[in-house]
């Protein structure tokens, strides 16, 4: 193909390997964009057609510089923000292997191969528990949609088997009222409504499968008390930190200054410190009560139950049924 060939072919050409060979720390002269041209493209052309394109781009709004050669100063996402991307699909364990691959090498496309050699550490994945199902992320444009309509959604819903295979929990669809979709510790999560009760519940994404978009209107949300005055996400959130459906409580813990780290990852800053001393502090906070159970589990020698009543019971039979199994 000479110079005189498609304008706007040849243009893109330009662009594409100022994107893949540029950036604000290296630039590429006209006989080097001539060199890719008819290396990476087939392409023929002189120094002045080159120089012409790359003025249109400018011209056009492109952060094009000329510094000893023409460089792509600015991109749609800085390294910083495609490294934050990259990191959060590479961690996240709603999709597959496969599929998170070919999204990170999406997102490198987005850069130059200088960056690229940057964060070749993604070429290994990580041997996370990643899905099995490897329709999760499909599940999120059909779920989308129906919370976009106001449809409610039908789906089975699965256990993981022994054969590490998914197994119906139940023979009957579930039909729900679908409301938002949220991300929690690497995880997607419906939270809906199931018409029979007026309380929210979660569901797992990829423990679904053949999920369907009806053509029947959702449950109002002003219907359910949890959602009458809107969904507020960060306090949902933070009440529901493993995601389990059920009423929240609010809750005493005597702890230690040592963890307000691990106070403030699971439980954001939403919580009031009742008393401090040097040797410890009373918070107050509002929790699930069946996720603070297993938080107070998970934390067991550092933290206290102090209120509720029934929780702090609940605890004394776990320590037991705990002591009967590792006594000896």
């Amino acid at each position: 193909m000479e110079g005189t060939g498609n304008k706007r072919l040849l243009n893109m050409y330009i662009l594409n390997i100022l994107r893949e060979y540029s950036d604000e720390n290296h630039a590429l002269t006209q006989q080097e964009i001539l060199k890719r041209l008819e290396s990476d493209y087939d392409v023929i052309c002189d120094r002045r057609t080159v120089k012409a394109y790359i003025d249109e781009w400018i011209e056009l709004g492109w952060d094009i510089v000329y510094d000893r050669g023409y460089k792509l100063i600015s991109r749609e996402f800085d390294e910083s923000e495609l490294r934050i991307l990259i990191d959060s699909v590479l961690f996240s364990k709603s999709i597959s292997t496969k599929q998170a691959q070919e999204l990170i090498d999406k997102l490198k496309g987005f850069a130059s191969k200088y960056f690229k050699s940057k964060v070749s550490h993604v070429c290994n994945l990580p041997n996370l528990n990643r899905t099995i199902n490897k329709q999760a992320m499909y599940w999120l444009d059909t779920i989308n949609n129906a919370i976009d309509k106001q449809k409610k959604i039908r789906f089975f819903y699965n256990d993981m088997g022994t054969d590490f295979k998914l197994h119906l929990k139940r023979q009957e669809p579930y039909i729900v009222n679908p409301y938002q979709i949220v991300a929690n510790n690497g995880r997607f999560y419906l939270i809906g409504n199931l018409d029979q009760y007026d309380n929210i519940i979660h569901f797992r994404l990829d423990k679904m499968t053949d999920v369907e978009c009806m053509d029947e209107a959702r449950k109002p949300k002003k219907k359910i008390p949890e959602l009458a005055n809107g969904l507020n996400l960060p306090k949902h959130m933070a009440e529901h930190i493993y995601m389990f459906s059920g009423e929240s409580v609010w809750a005493e813990i005597k702890t230690t200054v040592d963890m307000m780290w691990n106070l403030t990852d699971w439980f954001g800053t939403d919580f009031k410190i009742e008393k401090k001393t040097d040797e410890y502090i009373i918070v107050r906070l509002k929790c699930n009560y069946s996720a603070l159970r297993y938080w107070a589990l998970q934390f067991g020698p550092y933290v206290e139950i102090l209120k509720p009543g029934n929780l702090r019971n609940q605890l004394q039979a776990d320590a037991k049924a705990l002591w009967e199994k590792y006594k000896d």
